[in-house]
């Protein structure tokens, strides 16, 4: 059984899913038989929007396209979806919530890069669509801007919501202190990272690499199927495509060379932190551009590890032996620019304190601080974030390790805070979604009736239909 705090908190993250847009649609194509059979027809209507069937159909083939399991009911809570966002994109327009052209773009973009690997390729995409990406996207770009309003105008209603340490207290004590969640063990943990660095020699095999695919490339082969074949970038499923974007989207040696060349002009091979690449300018459009580029990643050789061990069991030896400090060790030498400037230190991600339960540590970093008592330093060990990722070397350092407890508002005060926030913000959209409900002309088609996830926004002569 749920505490009340863990059903509580359970309860406001399911009710802000609901309430939160999801502003990636898929659209899957039907058969010419199918098409045949369908009528559009308009299922509901906010305020001056109107939902079509198709959009529904729409939302429901995303979700088996993600591999979930067809089921009917699934629509109801899609419903749900495609009212309150009708709700705020309309709110949006009236406040003047703006969304720029490169923000639909990139939002595009990335569910084209997810869709794309569902499916297994560019080609078998297409396929299943009946359309080419490029069409598909201009379809889509109304119905994701308008998700993309909907999204920015919830984040205006929620965006100052604070919550006091007083109302921390007052949510603490509200909730059954009988059935008080349980926490794991949690611990206070610090890194130090030494990436290897490749000598000129050791990178000019990767440079040569990625010389001979252009030429290649300039030799009259397709640069799309040399970048599926041979691109070690995520992009090289759609033929190393990354669709439009600002200077600003990429890292600034890929950026000034996308934004020097002409439509069509394939660059010379260049580096940046991910390897070598070459790129091929395919579309400019105001101050964005569209290119297509094959990446082959510098990975770290034998001696280039070699040395990245030798480097940090050097700083390790000086911080056991008391000669410098970890803190300041990791802000000197570290190599992980998200923890150098917190002297090596890491933060829960969920709610961004400094205690991390263990269970939610990768193996290898729970491995290395288990036998640790606190204040003891882990040896030197390599790690891999991914299996994308080049490897690093490391080592960890224990500040303070919790026992497993029952939920105390001296010790467990972030996540409490976070608990009362979101009760707060969801109490907020609750209020937000009232009042638009009676302010706002909402009819809902017949069919859906028995969705319990509808009947709040039902008129209560039909709330009692639907009950019957």
């Amino acid at each position: 059984m749920l505490s009340d705090m863990q059903f509580m908190m359970k309860k406001y993250i399911s009710l802000l899913a609901i309430l939160t847009i999801f502003s990636v649609k898929g659209l899957v194509a039907q058969t010419a038989a199918q098409k045949s059979r369908l009528i559009d027809r308009v299922i509901a209507t906010v305020g001056s929007s109107i939902i079509l069937q198709s959009e529904l159909e729409m939302q429901y083939a995303q979700q088996l396209a993600r591999g979930e399991k067809p089921d009917e009911k699934v629509k109801c809570y899609l419903m749900q979806q495609l009212v309150t966002e009708k709700l705020l994109s309309q709110q949006a327009v009236i406040d003047s919530v703006e969304v720029s052209e490169s923000e639909v773009d990139d939002r595009l973009n990335r569910q084209m890069q997810m869709m794309v690997r569902n499916a297994g390729g560019k080609e078998r995409l297409e396929e299943f669509l009946n359309r080419s990406l490029l069409q598909y996207k201009e379809e889509m770009r109304t119905s994701v801007g308008e998700s993309l309003k909907a999204q920015k105008m919830q984040q205006n209603i929620i965006s100052s919501i604070n919550v006091t340490p007083q109302e921390v207290k007052r949510y603490f004590e509200s909730l059954n202190q009988d059935s008080l969640p349980y926490f794991n063990t949690e611990v206070e943990i610090g890194e130090l990272v030494i990436n290897p660095v490749l000598t000129k020699e050791e990178k000019d095999q990767f440079r040569q690499k990625a010389e001979g695919y252009r030429k290649q490339v300039l030799g009259g082969s397709d640069f799309g199927t040399i970048a599926r074949l041979y691109s070690d970038d995520g992009s090289s499923v759609q033929g190393g495509e990354l669709g439009f974007a600002t200077r600003d989207s990429y890292v600034k040696e890929f950026s000034a060379m996308a934004f020097r060349l002409k439509e069509g002009e394939i660059s010379p091979v260049f580096e940046t932190m991910y390897g070598f690449h070459f790129l091929q300018v395919l579309q400019r459009r105001g101050e964005e551009v569209n290119v297509r580029h094959i990446l082959v990643k510098s990975k770290p050789t034998n001696a280039s590890l070699e040395r990245a061990k030798a480097k940090i069991d050097s700083i390790y030896d000086r911080v056991v032996a008391g000669k410098i400090s970890f803190h300041t060790a990791a802000s000197l030498y570290s190599e992980n620019n998200e923890t150098k400037y917190t002297g090596g230190m890491l933060s829960n991600p969920e709610d961004r304190s400094s205690l991390i339960p263990v269970d939610a540590l990768d193996r290898a970093t729970f491995m290395a601080i288990d036998p640790l008592e606190v204040g003891q330093y882990s040896k030197s060990f390599i790690f891999q974030e991914n299996p994308q990722a080049n490897p690093v070397y490391k080592f960890m350092y224990l500040k303070s390790r919790i026992a497993p407890h029952k939920a105390t508002l001296d010790q467990d005060f972030a996540k409490i805070q976070e608990a009362a926030k979101q009760d707060k913000v969801h109490r907020k959209l609750s209020e937000w979604f009232e009042q638009r409900k009676e302010n706002t002309f909402i009819h809902i088609n017949e069919d859906f009736l028995q969705c319990d996830e509808l009947k709040l926004w039902l008129p209560d002569e039909k709330k009692t239909l639907a009950a019957n």
